[in-house]
């Protein structure tokens, strides 16, 4: 059995932003247009007309400030709202994979490896583009490495349980380093028309490298004491868009085929699960929460961040305790812990201890818990 450190981290920033000014000014547009187009039907009552939304409502809402996106023009267009994406050849490299590029290759400059170094590829992320072939074996060809590679899905939680797979190959001696990527197009799979949630998602990549502590040799160096994973099945976050979408004509084209989710329930109900999970994981290894220096939380909303931080250390915690990407990166799914982690680990002490924690659709919860070398 090997030890096992994450030796490298790499981020994909796309080069759009989009400020909460600018989503409300194209939304509020397209409630304009909807009211006017639908008026008749709303004097008498068969449709309810739609409400505008304001960039104080979303920050008061969510701790958003700003997203990166993929296209910025297709999202703005009242007309449109869903980026423009043009269908790629066969012969190209896929959007998640070139996403996964920028990040693998930053990743793979700070751990000081090359691709002969890797063993393994594992893409983790919230939506697939396609079902097969694996993105992971298309990034593995684009990079260039020898060995396997395979997808997997377990939403917002997915860089999480990317790094336990990737820590067990590793700690087998099934591979002696595996790159783990999360190219994360949100964009793709939000309704910019629905008020409650057309300001949550932005676009982003991260990437991870998990090798034999043996062979490392970076200086950002994080030995992985253990993880952790829970899943509890909820409708309360859902997204119903498949392949079986045709073999059903009635629903295409429905508001469940992308993004939908119960936001209150969702706060109720996971702030103490992640909670619970933490404080189980850090006992289970005779560790005290009051001395993990940092905790790199799921970026999806400023409040669940605080109440789980609030409810672990008994008091607020200050903002180098739990840093926050959230502002102007918005909710990135899997890769939001991994961006707060990637921006906010060099000044670390060595010896400090850290959690890597994720959460979201499952319901699932990931919890790392890491120590600075």
């Amino acid at each position: 059995m090997h030890n096992v450190v994450i030796s490298g981290t790499g981020l994909y920033t796309p080069a759009n932003s989009i400020s909460n000014e600018e989503l409300v000014q194209s939304f509020n547009a397209y409630v304009a247009l909807f009211n006017a187009d639908n008026a008749d039907a709303i004097a008498r009552g068969e449709v309810e007309a739609l409400t505008e939304s304001s960039a104080a409502f979303i920050e008061k809402a969510s701790g958003i400030k700003s997203r990166f996106v993929m296209d910025k023009d297709g999202i703005l267009d009242p007309q449109r709202m869903a980026p423009r994406l043009p269908e790629r050849s066969n012969d190209e490299w896929s959007v998640l994979c070139q996403m996964a590029i920028g990040a693998a290759e930053q990743a793979l400059q700070r751990a000081g490896k090359t691709a002969a170094d890797i063993d393994g590829v594992i893409v983790a992320c919230s939506n697939l583009q396609r079902a097969y072939p694996a993105i992971a074996i298309e990034v593995q060809e684009a990079l260039g490495i020898e060995g396997f590679g395979f997808d997997m899905n377990v939403a917002c939680s997915s860089a999480t349980f990317g790094i336990q797979a990737a820590a067990n190959s590793v700690q087998l001696g099934q591979a002696r380093a595996v790159l783990m990527v999360n190219p994360e197009v949100c964009t793709g799979h939000l309704n910019f028309r629905d008020r409650d949630s057309h300001f949550i998602f932005g676009d982003a990549a991260t990437a991870v490298i998990i090798e034999r502590a043996d062979l490392a040799t970076s200086a950002y160096q994080f030995d992985v004491v253990s993880t952790k994973l829970l899943t509890k099945f909820s409708n309360n976050i859902r997204n119903n868009f498949g392949f079986l979408n045709r073999a059903a004509e009635e629903g295409i084209g429905s508001k469940d085929k992308l993004f939908v989710q119960e936001g209150r329930k969702v706060f109720k109900e996971v702030c103490p699960m992640v909670a619970e999970l933490i404080a189980a994981h850090l006992e289970e290894n005779q560790l005290n929460v009051g001395d993990v220096k940092r905790f790199w939380l799921h970026q999806a909303n400023l409040s669940m961040n605080h109440l789980i931080v609030k409810k672990l250390l008994g008091r607020e915690a200050t903002e180098e305790e739990a840093p926050v990407i959230l502002d102007t990166y918005a909710n990135t799914s899997s890769a939001g812990s991994v961006i707060a982690f990637h921006k906010n680990q060099d000044d670390l002490a060595a010896g400090s201890l850290a959690v890597l924690s994720s959460f979201g659709a499952g319901y699932s919860i990931g919890s790392v818990i890491l120590r600075k070398r």
